[in-house]
C-alpha cells in the first residue's frame, strides 16, 4: 500500500495484494483496514478476510463510531461464503476459503448499486 496523499478532487483506493496481507495477525490486518478507511480511502483486498476477521472487523468498527468523525464502514465481498468449488465439504473439514475481493470504504462515500457472486458495483463519492 503506497503512502499516497489523496487529491482534493478524488478518492484513494488501496488495492492490497494477498501477499501484503499473508503474514499480519488477524488485528494487524483489522488496524490497517480502519486507518485506510478512516483517512477516506476505499481498502480493496484481493484476498478477502476470514469469517471471524470479518465478525472483529466490524467489532472494532462500532467501538470507533462517532457522529463528527466516523460513521463506520461499508463491506462487500465476493464471491459470497459458501460458493466456492469445495463448499460445505471444505468448511466441514475446517477450511476457510479466503480467495475473494473485499471491497471496503468509508459509509458515507460508498453506496453498494449492486452485488451478485461475480459483481460489485459502487458508487463512490467524495466527502
Amino acid at each position: 500500500m503506497a503512502e499516497v496523499k489523496q487529491a482534493d478532487d478524488g478518492v484513494q483506493i488501496d488495492l492490497i495484494s494477498g501477499e501484503r496481507m499473508e503474514g499480519m495477525t488477524s488485528m494487524e490486518k483489522i488496524r490497517m483496514i480502519l486507518d485506510g478507511v478512516h483517512e477516506g480511502n476505499i481498502v480493496i483486498l484481493e484476498e478477502g478476510l476470514s469469517p471471524d476477521e470479518e465478525s472483529r472487523l466490524i467489532e472494532v468498527t462500532m467501538t470507533e463510531i462517532s457522529p463528527d468523525e466516523f460513521t463506520g464502514l461499508e463491506i462487500e465481498t465476493y464471491p459470497k461464503s459458501g460458493t466456492s468449488d469445495g463448499g460445505f465439504l471444505n468448511r466441514l473439514m475446517g477450511k476457510e476459503e479466503t480467495k475473494k475481493l473485499t471491497v471496503i470504504g468509508p459509509a458515507n462515500q460508498i453506496e453498494t448499486l449492486h452485488k451478485d457472486e461475480t459483481l460489485i458495483s459502487a458508487l463512490v463519492s467524495r466527502k
